[in-house]
């Protein structure tokens, strides 16, 4: 039985398949469904960049090859392959140089799908935290010379009186009448604590190897701080426009970083100048400052092929002399072993302090010496603009320079140097005059003046205002003393006012905040 059950079995199994073969339905293999996406999807569904900026991955899926639209100057995009309907790109985010939040919203699209926006935030930079008055010898530097005064256009002009571009320092040949007693007693009257003399030497320097210096002109230079003494000011000279900037002067960068040679002689002279400059000041109080360079550059201010290709290069020269100038006004003895002294960064542009090297110096009596006049197309530029700072309107203003950049700037001389115990002065600010019969330019003039003297207060920088004597509006008119009288020029009161009320002021209720909060509202 068993046997037959089997065969029945088998016969069965048999005819099945006969009768399955004549089906109409046919057996088919598997269909393996199709992943091509109907819609556009982005993964992350958004992204959010720090200030620093960086690269992040974004998928993106479609049924074509996706695209991307409305993307601004600060992203940047990489394109991947597109296989298996997904899209990879890795998106590179630039550093965001405001204080304030970004953001872009860019378009993905492709055939076949809806598009779709795609979000990038990006986080502003971190505000300085204004500082606190500190209590070492920057912040009591800071407090003793606070609000400052040039003598500009004055010891520091000078006139070729020959062919062989031997040039004189004459006091009267750019414009301004001979200064006098009167002249920094009305400096002190406005309210100033200080005044920086800036003194052209040149050809009052004598021939190699002793490079004596002219009995006249030295003299008048004594008689000129002497003036100062008198009227209580403190007092800041220097070596002006003894620079090279490619007018054949003897304080050569571009030169001297091309010629070893070269920049040994240059370091002979500075030797020799400064050892007789420190000679004959020797006597003097702690009121009196020397500055060792005014605005050593190639005259491209940091701008020409030589100093972009590589800027350490000149700044090194200048770190060089810097330190000359150290070691011949302490070699003197006297009150110069102790002397408070200031030392350039390339151009005194701030921006080039990363290059600054401080020197050695026993007596740890050092200050760094920065100018600011930014933004330049603003202050001393020609002038095509009426408004500055947040309240200005777009084409009336520059496109840089706003209040967080003299934050940003002010804040980083206070967190590397003042804080560090170092003082750091600006050794000259200002800003062309405007007609106060405009209105608009006027109020955006004295917030400038206002805004940049009491960021300079808060963040400890001593600031001194280039005054050239030029009576008039315009570029490069920066009169706001008489020289000769020392009465107030023009309108200049109303601005000098404004900023020793800046300096001086320790109300709880006027902050830079007020400041900001006060600018004009045109």
């Amino acid at each position: 039985m068993k046997r037959l059950y089997r065969c029945l079995l088998a016969a069965a199994t048999l005819l099945g398949g006969l009768l399955a073969g004549c089906n109409p339905e046919e057996k088919k293999e598997p269909v393996i469904p199709d992943n091509k996406p109907s819609s556009l999807t982005a993964s992350p569904a958004s992204y959010t960049a720090e200030a620093a900026g960086g690269t992040f991955d974004l998928t993106l899926k479609g049924p074509a090859r996706p695209k991307l639209s409305g993307i601004p100057d600060w992203i940047s995009v990489k394109d991947g392959t597109y296989q298996d309907y997904t899209l990879p790109l890795v998106l590179t985010v630039a550093a965001n140089p405001s204080y304030d939040d970004r953001n872009a919203t860019l378009t993905i699209s492709c055939d076949g799908a809806s598009s779709l926006s795609y979000t990038v935030t990006q986080k502003g930079k971190e505000r300085p935290v204004d500082p606190k008055p500190g209590t070492n010898d920057a912040w009591k530097m800071a407090s003793k010379l606070a609000l400052g005064w040039n003598m500009g256009n004055q010891l520091d002009a000078f006139i070729n009186w020959d062919s062989d571009r031997k040039d004189f320092p004459d006091e009267t040949v750019w414009g301004n009448p001979k200064a006098t007693q009167a002249t920094f007693d009305g400096v002190k009257k406005a309210g100033f604590t200080s005044v920086r003399i800036p003194i052209t030497w040149l050809r009052m320097i004598g021939d190699a190897p002793q490079y004596k210096i002219d009995e006249i002109w030295m003299n008048r230079v004594a008689e000129v701080v002497g003036y100062a003494e008198k009227a209580g000011l403190n007092v800041i000279i220097n070596t002006h426009h003894d620079e090279c900037n490619n007018d054949g002067h003897w304080l050569d960068v571009l030169g001297a970083s091309k010629d070893s040679a070269k920049d040994a002689a240059i370091k002979a002279e500075i030797t020799a100048v400064w050892t007789q400059i420190a000679e004959r000041f020797k006597d003097k109080g702690d009121f009196l400052i020397f500055e060792s360079f005014n605005e050593i550059q190639d005259g491209g201010w940091g701008w020409s092929d030589e100093f972009r290709a590589d800027p350490a290069k000149q700044c090194n020269i200048l770190n060089g002399w810097n330190q000359t100038f150290v070691d011949a006004v302490r070699a003197t003895g006297g009150n110069n072993a102790t002397r408070w002294l200031g030392v350039p960064t390339y151009a005194a542009n701030p921006s080039f302090e990363s290059y600054f090297r401080m020197p050695s110096d026993p007596a740890g009596h050092l200050m760094l010496a920065v100018h600011f006049y930014d933004p330049s197309e603003y202050t001393i530029g020609t002038q095509q603009y009426s408004d500055w700072g947040h309240t200005g309107a777009a084409g009336k203003k520059a496109s840089w320079g706003d209040e967080d950049h003299v934050k940003e700037t002010f804040s980083n001389l206070n967190t590397k140097y003042v804080a560090k115990n170092i003082p750091v002065y600006l050794g000259e600010f200002g800003c062309s005059m405007r007609k106060k019969s405009d209105t608009r330019a006027w109020g955006f003039y004295l917030y400038y003046m206002e805004y940049v003297v009491k960021a300079a207060k808060i963040y400890g920088l001593p600031a001194f205002l280039w005054d050239n004597g030029t009576d008039g509006t315009g570029q490069e008119q920066h009169g706001y003393i008489n020289h000769g009288t020392g009465n107030y020029i023009g309108n200049s009161k109303e601005v000098i006012d404004l900023m020793v009320k800046a300096m001086f002021t320790e109300k709880a209720d006027y902050t830079l905040q007020d400041v900001y909060d006060n600018a004009p509202k045109p």
